[in-house]
């Protein structure tokens, strides 16, 4: 990539009701600089997050995301932009109603217009929705950043924030929605017998006798049924388990976490997102800040190394190791 390529900064602007739900989507993509919580589209100046809560501002909450379109463009952020929402819904989102909660596209310029135009029709056409897509295409209007205890909420107060993603409906509406089906007898002929035991039916391979254990190989594994990106080498560290072991996803919304209490344990189970593959499980006795250890399977993976990248579909990957 060239200097001016990496230098390349541009913004986008989605709302998509509560903006806690929408920043960690994004900010952890290769190419995204900055994701800032804020209001946007009313007829207010430096609106409080109390007199928005009023829906008389005419504001709703949204992200301001910087990106390099070089590294990840505009058009996959629209993408995962109607991954996070019920774009039918003209009256909040979720549990949280209220014109403040709409959802809008706030473009930036005429190509982001012309492709928010686009991607919104390829969305109805797909049949994945049984009502209109309501969500309004409106030119971008003066952001203000919303009060510093509101961004990163999820980082901040990681308990109460997934407590409320769960409790408002969106994590549910969202995985019935984009739930990729899964055709278990495809799946059959296609997977080997132990990554079918591992992935769809929870199975657990021996350990150190697997294929990563002690894999030290540059690039990103990818979820063996879906494709979806999950870890970075980056992130792989010897545990001494005998399995892979990881400090974090490639992004905390590419994988489930979910209560485990088979064989007499309570244990945290992580599945993926999208193929909702049983990956393995995660650990509190990690070496990295977050004191996390994701002790995953390596019947679920599938690598791709860094020269790679680009043939397999994921070029946005190369940008985290250079």
């Amino acid at each position: 990539m060239s200097n001016s390529q990496s230098t390349i900064h541009e913004k986008a602007t989605f709302a998509g009701g509560c903006f806690w739900c929408m920043v960690s989507p994004f900010e952890e993509l290769p190419g995204i600089i900055k994701v800032v919580s804020g209001y946007t589209g009313g007829h207010t100046e430096n609106p409080t997050y109390e007199e928005v809560c009023t829906h008389t501002t005419g504001h709703v909450e949204a992200v301001e995301i910087t990106y390099n379109p070089s590294i990840f463009p505009y058009d996959k952020l629209l993408e995962l932009f109607w991954q996070q929402i019920d774009p039918t819904d003209a009256g909040g989102q979720f549990h949280d109603r209220g014109s403040s909660y709409g959802t809008a596209i706030f473009y930036h310029s005429e190509e982001q217009r012309i492709k928010a135009e686009q991607s919104k029709k390829a969305l109805g056409l797909n049949q994945r929705f049984d009502k209109p897509i309501v969500t309004p295409i409106l030119p971008a209007s003066p952001f203000y950043e919303a009060e510093e205890y509101h961004q990163g909420y999820h980082k901040k107060n990681p308990g109460h924030y997934k407590r409320y993603r769960k409790g408002s409906g969106r994590e549910d509406y969202l995985e019935n929605v984009w739930s990729t089906p899964v055709n278990k007898d495809e799946l059959k002929q296609r997977l080997t017998p132990i990554q079918y035991q591992v992935t769809q039916q929870n199975g657990t391979e021996p350990a150190f006798s697997n294929e990563f254990w002690d894999h030290h190989g540059t690039g990103i594994y990818v979820d063996i049924v879906s494709g979806e990106a999950l870890f970075s080498s980056l992130d792989k560290f010897d545990s001494g388990c005998g399995w892979p072991s990881f400090t974090r996803p490639l992004r905390e919304y590419t994988v489930r976490e979910l209560v485990d209490s088979s064989h007499f344990m309570i244990r945290t189970e992580v599945r993926s997102k999208e193929g909702d593959s049983h990956l393995g499980h995660v650990f509190n006795d990690g070496p990295g800040p977050n004191g996390l250890r994701y002790c995953i399977n390596s019947a679920a993976l599938r690598f791709i190394p860094i020269e790679k990248l680009e043939e397999e579909g994921y070029p946005e990957y190369r940008s985290l190791f250079e």
